[in-house]
């Protein structure tokens, strides 16, 4: 039976201009659980990997409006409180979604840590944006008193910026073989995982930091042994000139020919880039199906029938 790592974009838990509540979250990770049970009742094994910045963004909000009353968490702990709190959501949803198929299938969620390097030079130049916009005066303050470092962002105000470090291995791979080995469903690497680094006495601290979500997915699909990498966010797949003058969406196509387009430099990033860079790195390293298509065609994805795809 395949196994099929399915990276969940930002829309399968939230859309554009809701508040993010707790029934916000839930209703779309309902209609995502609906896709994902119809793919294990064609018969694959899923892995299930999703995003997490809003939820981190709100933490981070919690964390300054309780400064002084509670005690501030760095930003690996915000990390691992959302994977909980997503995991719990998607394990609740496609609990009930595959119940109403027959079908009664373990679904584990697995807190999930990213190996790093700790001399990545991304933690010299950040760049990942984290949380809500400030005043110039807030950001200089947080600056000067913590050592952060903030930017200004197009008029709108200033915000953090953390390094977005390459991943290099997930801590918790043998455990999730082990759970798909036995039958499970298993959601983890949330928002790409918590990254963590590694001392010279093999001791692991985390940082803070953003792994790009859709590199920890390959890396996570390769390690396990999945056949299949489907991305899915809210466009259906990869696109030239993407809202300009000769936009083409692309079908089927080739590693050599995706590469030359992403060294070309038709993908943004932060957006489409890390996407297109994940699904052939997959492919380079031995897998057979690397998809990027929209939520709402999950199965058809999976069969190789629609989206940007690679096929090994």
């Amino acid at each position: 039976m395949d196994i099929i790592v399915v990276a969940l974009g930002g829309n399968a838990i939230l859309q554009k201009g809701e508040r993010g509540t707790a029934e916000d979250q839930r209703r779309n990770i309902q209609r995502t659980a609906a896709q994902l049970a119809g793919l294990v009742q064609e018969g694959y094994r899923l892995v299930i990997t999703h995003g997490n910045g809003p939820q981190v963004g709100n933490i981070l909000i919690q964390n300054e409006a309780g400064r002084g009353k509670v005690p501030q968490m760095p930003m690996d702990i915000c990390g691992a409180q959302s994977q909980g709190m997503i995991g719990y959501m998607l394990q609740m949803c496609l609990r009930n979604a595959l119940r109403k198929l027959d079908l009664d299938i373990p679904i584990s969620t697995v807190v999930t840590q990213t190996l790093v390097d700790k001399h990545d030079p991304a933690f010299s130049n950040p760049t990942k944006p984290v949380g809500p916009f400030y005043s110039k005066e807030w950001a200089q303050e947080r600056m000067a008193s913590h050592g952060e470092t903030w930017i200004e962002d197009a008029g709108r105000g200033w915000r953090r910026v953390v390094p977005s470090p390459e991943p290099k291995a997930i801590i918790e791979t043998p455990s999730i073989r082990r759970l798909v080995d036995e039958g499970h469903i298993v959601i983890c690497s949330g928002g790409g995982g918590i990254p963590v680094v590694e001392l010279e006495d093999g001791s692991l601290v985390g940082v803070e930091a953003v792994v790009e979500k859709d590199l920890s997915a390959e890396i996570l699909a390769s390690s396990i042994g999945a056949t299949s990498l489907i991305i899915l966010t809210d466009v259906n797949g990869a696109a030239l000139n993407y809202r300009d003058i000769g936009e083409r969406w692309l079908g089927q196509v080739t590693l050599s020919r995706l590469a030359d387009y992403y060294h070309e430099s038709h993908f943004f990033e932060g957006s489409m880039r890390p996407k297109v860079k994940a699904i052939m790195r997959f492919i380079e390293h031995g897998g057979k199906l690397a998809v990027i298509a929209s939520l709402d065609k999950a199965r058809d994805a999976a069969l190789g029938q629609t989206g940007t795809r690679i096929i090994g």
